[in-house]
């Protein structure tokens, strides 16, 4: 194989698996546009939750750690670009600026586009706004040395649960920044309308752990190399999580139980809390996405280049949909009209996933056309999304 050809199926194999997660984060954000009437818990309540709803519920869980993880490795190939062979570029202030143009964005283009409304009756501060403030935190923290990066990231990834019982109540002086770095809720007057829905914290943690990722991805790392050193990680991953989780160890607040039929049983096995992310979670999500970055690079067919073509304009294809979804609620309540509420909804899952696969031909165009024009275009903008 061409050192041209290992360089593109490795950036490629990022790409891809980035647009397979997009892919994924579609079906949950359908359940949650015509399928909001049947509300989960976080974690689920598995005694009270239907297999189809728990399992499609779970596979987003994997969208937004593996993301966060991909924007540190990502920004670790940008401050390591392949011309430099082995130099180094400043990246503080790309980081910083794309930081806070995706803090701007949730803001103003996302919250409209979830609720249809701007000014809403009330920001919701989401994925789009942890991001930014992870990468704001990663430009001004990626300089110190790599183990230095490591030590940090692994720290707050796997030491958070240990405080995971610290709620501060409102008259609380450090009320505030608890609430954002660590506990789900609405700040304090006069920003009342405004609710921490992803605690930033962890996010730290996952981006950090995602940079140091990054030297396996450089020039000098055979492909197969790095295939070992990205399953041997996962697996370890996989390994911890099956000790921590069997035992009821560390790592998770809610314990899993043993059910009279096995389906349940599992449920509880698997259920791992997400606001914020716990140690489980990210050694589940963490884990299973080291070892698809493995066998995606090793793998070239169709699919895979298909998602590679969605994933390489992440933050188009997250405006295009949420957008999309938010016409298609009110072209189906204008044609059926509101059957839940306000809102017309869906009575099973399975017709959630079939209305997800119909709107992928509808986002998928659109952003390929995107992506050529970003690979390239000169102008900087395009570069953050």
């Amino acid at each position: 194989m061409t050192t041209n050809t290992t360089l593109r199926n490795r950036i490629s194999a990022i790409d891809s698996l980035r647009g397979f997660i997009m892919l994924l984060m579609l079906v949950d954000h359908v359940r949650e546009t015509i399928y909001l009437h049947k509300q989960v818990a976080d974690p689920m309540l598995v005694d009270q939750t239907d297999p189809a709803l728990f399992f499609t519920r779970l596979s987003a869980h994997f969208c937004a750690p593996i993301f966060v993880f991909l924007a540190g490795l990502s920004a670790w190939l940008y401050a390591h670009p392949a011309h430099l062979h082995g130099g180094q570029r400043d990246a503080t202030g790309f980081l910083i600026k794309r930081g806070a143009f995706l803090i701007l964005l949730e803001f103003t283009v996302i919250n409209f586009a979830w609720s249809g409304y701007f000014p809403p009756h009330t920001w919701y501060l989401q994925v789009i706004w942890v991001i930014g403030l992870a990468m704001i935190s990663l430009g001004l923290l990626h300089k110190l040395p790599l183990p230095v990066l490591f030590s940090l990231g692994l720290l707050i990834v796997a030491g958070h649960n240990s405080i995971s019982d610290i709620k501060l109540s409102q008259d609380h002086p450090a009320y505030t920044i608890w609430t954002i770095l660590f506990q789900r809720g609405f700040l304090l007057e006069p920003f009342n309308m405004i609710k921490i829905s992803y605690p930033l914290l962890p996010w730290i943690g996952i981006i950090l752990l995602g940079y140091c990722c990054g030297p396996l991805y450089q020039r000098g790392i055979e492909g197969c190399q790095r295939q070992r050193y990205l399953i041997a990680i996962g697996c370890s991953a996989l390994a911890l999580l099956l000790l921590l989780r069997s035992f009821n160890i560390y790592g998770e607040n809610q314990d899993w139980h043993n059910y009279q039929d096995l389906i349940t049983t599992v449920m509880s096995y698997l259920n791992f809390q997400k606001y914020p992310p716990s140690f489980l979670f990210s050694l589940l999500t963490i884990g299973v996405g080291l070892l698809s970055l493995a066998w995606i690079e090793k793998n070239n067919n169709r699919l895979l280049q298909f998602c590679a073509e969605i994933g390489a304009a992440p933050m188009f294809y997250y405006i295009l949909h949420l957008n999309l979804l938010l016409i298609l609620q009110s072209v189906l309540v204008k044609i059926f009209g509101a059957n839940h509420g306000t809102r017309f909804g869906v009575e099973q899952v399975w017709q959630v996933w079939l209305g997800a696969a119909l709107l992928v031909p509808l986002l998928y165009y659109p952003c390929r056309q995107f992506a050529l024009y970003k690979r390239h275009s000169k102008q900087a903008w395009v570069r953050y999304l």
